[in-house]
């Protein structure tokens, strides 16, 4: 009886941690839950900011870099049909997006900012401080941190 408790209860923790593991609990974020474009545009209708997503879309755009501050190379991501973010990638943190262009997929996990015209997601590379979570970006395969 009790070996039979034993794998019940097994059992039930697994499907209780497979649970969590697909509501995202576990992602890369740290345990920060994640949504991809559902939490972009509730955040974007909420006009809520400081939060991490994760997420994908295709390249709109490719802007010039902004040089003012801290360096950042720009892209606008379509990340659902109604809408599009600014993807703020800090190049003195991280590498560059080497060969990205209009129509590629990019993934990403970083922090979504909201603004009148979708929202910005920076925070896509490590923090040398290490009082943030880390954000990333994947192209072609290659993850960019």
């Amino acid at each position: 009886m009790k070996n039979r408790q034993s794998i019940i209860f097994v059992l039930l923790a697994v499907l209780i941690l497979a649970s969590f593991y697909e509501r995202g609990y576990f992602n890369r974020g740290g345990g920060i839950e994640t949504g991809g474009a559902a939490k972009i545009s509730s955040a974007y209708e909420n006009r809520l900011s400081n939060l991490q997503v994760e997420g994908s879309g295709l390249v709109e755009k490719v802007l010039r870099d902004d040089l003012e501050g801290s360096r950042h190379q720009r892209i606008i991501l379509r990340v659902s049909d109604s809408q599009t973010v600014l993807i703020a990638h800090n190049i003195d943190l991280a590498p560059r997006v080497e060969n990205i262009k209009k129509g590629d997929r990019l993934d990403f996990f970083g922090e979504y900012e909201w603004n009148n015209k979708g929202g910005v997601i920076h925070w896509t590379h490590r923090d040398p401080g290490g009082k943030h979570v880390d954000g990333w970006l994947k192209h072609q395969g290659i993850l960019y941190q």
